[in-house]
């Protein structure tokens, strides 16, 4: 077992601090963002007092980097690494220097799949001490809906339903997407909100899709549910490595949803295979979505045996439960425990 304290950025000028779940909540002050990244100096001084058995940082983050290498706080180091800098700009290029020095230091760093760690340069560099720990998440919420509010969906938009979620953004490839939608019968649900709103609904206008194209907007986890259990089919089109792994992925596979997904050097299409949950298709290729898209929709019985495996692999490989005992067993090693031993350390996060 683990003493977990947790610190974040808080959004705004001042911290605090709370508790939540009985987890302690450290919300450091921020009071300046540069490039999206917050900048927090109380953060140096919170390390440097801490006294944690072992220390848990999730990057990319350059505020954690920079707090940890300035204070030097003791216990033993763990990382996740969730993504390469894809998008390599002067500040990115300035920091990799410092994120390299943190990873040096590490006494293990977690990677999401394997493919990630086969294709990322950085942890090339540190294969040693890597190890692999898919994402979990907690099955029972995605897995089971209320009759009634999955047939309110189906009532309000018909049958033939394919489901996509995500921000709006340049590397989730939906204007692929939209444009695969002109050679379906169906009609998409796109849930997601982003700057790209405004240009993909301007192409599905062009495209004449609007009544076949439903932009949902946000929707939370709790609210989104039911679209996952009313949908034949779930989409997720990315085009860049920056979709490292795809979450929303395991949200549909734990309701029974076959996936299509691309095939891009990440972890995308470790998550959902291709053959056994669902399809895999080259990315930004509309053709060969609406080629997938409209297979399974035709295909009633491909769908329910995709979607039972996606069931059982979602249960097995990426569950809370799976994902925290591989964390608890990483930290064991990490601090020379014999494996299963019930110690407690604290864990700051």
């Amino acid at each position: 077992m683990a003493d977990v304290v947790v610190m974040v950025a808080n959004h705004g000028p001042t911290g605090r601090d709370e508790v939540l779940n009985g987890v302690p909540v450290l919300r450091v002050a921020t009071p300046l963002t540069v490039a999206s990244a917050p900048i927090c100096p109380e953060m140096i001084s919170r390390l440097k007092s801490a006294r944690y058995d072992l220390i848990h940082i999730h990057l990319p983050n350059p505020t954690a980097v920079l707090a940890y290498l300035i204070s030097r706080p003791r216990g033993r180091l763990v990382v996740t690494y969730h993504s390469d800098t894809v998008r390599q700009n002067v500040l990115g290029a300035a920091f990799e220097p410092l994120q390299r020095r943190l990873l040096g230091r590490s006494a293990a760093i977690l990677a999401t799949s394997a493919n990630y760690l086969a294709t990322s340069p950085v942890l090339a560099r540190h294969r040693a001490c890597c190890h692999v720990v898919p994402y979990g998440i907690p099955i029972q919420q995605f897995s089971s809906c209320e009759p009634a509010r999955v047939t309110q969906v189906r009532l309000q938009y018909g049958e033939r339903l394919i489901l996509s979620v995500g921000r709006l953004v340049y590397y989730k490839g939906f204007e692929y997407l939209i444009q695969a939608m002109r050679q379906v019968g169906g009609r998409l649900l796109l849930v997601g909100e982003g700057p790209l709103r405004g240009k993909l609904e301007s192409l599905a206008r062009r495209l004449g899709l609007l009544d076949r194209v439903v932009f949902l907007g946000g929707i939370q986890n709790c609210d989104v549910v039911p679209y996952y259990h009313a949908a034949d089919v779930f989409v997720l089109p990315s085009v860049a490595r920056s979709e490292a792994f795809g979450i929303v992925q395991i949200e549909a596979m734990a309701a029974g949803l076959p996936v299509i997904n691309t095939q891009l050097d990440s972890g995308v299409p470790f998550v959902s295979r291709h053959g056994l949950t669902g399809l895999t298709v080259p990315p930004a290729d509309p053709q060969a979505l609406a080629g997938a898209i409209t297979g399974l929709l035709d295909d009633a019985p491909l769908r329910a045996r995709f979607g039972q495996a996606a069931r059982e692999r979602a249960q097995t490989y990426f569950s809370a439960p799976v994902m925290t005992a591989q964390i608890l067993e990483i930290y064991r090693r990490v601090l020379g425990w014999p494996v299963g031993a019930e110690q407690a350390a604290s864990v700051g996060r």
